[in-house]
């Protein structure tokens, strides 16, 4: 039973990503953060602190699941989150399934 939780865990971790650019964020009411100037300047605020948290409390590797996840719990903090499925790869077999 151990093993199979730690196999979720680690499955879990793997489909995260790291959503950089700005279009690829929003505010957790749907507003594109590239798409207003003042959420613009707050995001380019908000990320290198974030990022330097992230060196902090994940890993220096910009590329590990670690680094990353510290990245996105340092922006959900100060509100601005990732586009949702598209920011998964995972998801790519499920974006038009609820269409159905």
């Amino acid at each position: 039973m151990r093993a199979l939780i730690a196999l979720g865990m680690l499955a879990s971790l793997a489909c995260i990503s790291a959503a950089q650019a700005p279009s690829q964020w929003q505010t957790y009411a749907g507003v594109g953060v590239d798409t207003d100037p003042t959420l613009q300047m707050r995001f380019d605020r908000t990320y290198p602190y974030c990022e330097q948290e992230a060196v902090r409390r994940g890993s220096p590797d910009a590329g590990s699941l670690w680094h990353v996840t510290a990245l996105r719990s340092c922006m959900y903090r100060f509100g601005i989150v990732d586009r949702g499925s598209y920011a998964y790869p995972a998801n790519a077999v499920f974006y038009n399934f609820l269409d159905r």
